[in-house]
């Protein structure tokens, strides 16, 4: 089957995640973030791909040049780009069958008064049934948590879903909470009918990051992403 060969293709091309999520009950909430350009598509190709361990594990000590570098250049620049590659080969296959289909930039702004994307990967992560969103706004996933980075395909290509949304799983931990250096996070339980900032104040860690900068430091962060023990105790030493 089509839908079957598309998996194949994405994980042969290096990616770790695969789903595909009906998008049609989050039409409002993405026409709100995105605008006209991202509304009109049913489904959604959600890819992702772990990040390296050994470097998500140096974050405690990422005042140090080299860690600040490593994790920058490999986590962010390298994964971003392999993402992007995936996701624009799987969408010449999808257009070759005779479909529409927009790959989303793994990481690009398009808001910077909302400091949002185009489109929420989270959100197509989440639909595909391949994570929950965490009290840290981060995609939480049962294997690897919020290790790892996404990107999504948009598409009116007719492949059935392999998922539904995955209920918040984090119960009383609060680690991600207590980890973050500017106390962005709220605590509050994801719910898709709040605005984000119930939950995050992303201007908190720009902020932080701005800061960084001014003192000539990387601006790296990740403590969230370190710290949470759905990532951090699947680690096998």
């Amino acid at each position: 089957m089509f839908e079957e060969k598309l998996d194949e293709f994405a994980r042969e091309l290096g990616a770790d995640f695969y789903g595909v999520a009906d998008l049609t009950t989050a039409a409002d909430f993405i026409k709100k973030q995105g605008g006209n350009s991202v509304t009109g598509y049913s489904t959604a190709i959600s890819v992702g791909i772990k990040l390296l361990d050994t470097i998500v594990n140096e974050l405690p000590n990422r005042f140090e040049k080299s860690v600040a570098v490593n994790y920058k250049h490999h986590t962010y620049d390298i994964i971003n780009m392999r993402l992007d590659l995936i996701t624009s080969r799987l969408s010449s296959t999808i257009q070759n069958k005779g479909y529409n289909a927009l790959p989303i930039p793994a990481s690009e702004r398009y808001d910077n008064e909302r400091i949002c994307a185009v489109f929420s990967h989270k959100l197509a992560a989440n639909m595909a049934g391949l994570g929950w969103i965490g009290k840290s706004c981060l995609l939480i996933t049962p294997e690897a948590g919020p290790r790892v980075r996404w990107s999504t395909i948009l598409t009116n290509a007719p492949i059935n879903p392999t998922g539904k949304p995955v209920e918040n799983r984090c119960g009383e931990c609060t680690e991600c909470i207590e980890t973050c250096p500017v106390s962005a996070f709220t605590g509050e339980i994801f719910n898709a009918e709040d605005d984000r900032d119930v939950r995050y104040n992303a201007r908190k860690c720009e902020k932080y990051f701005e800061i960084m900068e001014d003192a000539g430091k990387i601006p790296v962060c990740g403590l969230c992403i370190y710290n949470c023990p759905y990532g951090r105790d699947s680690i096998k030493f």
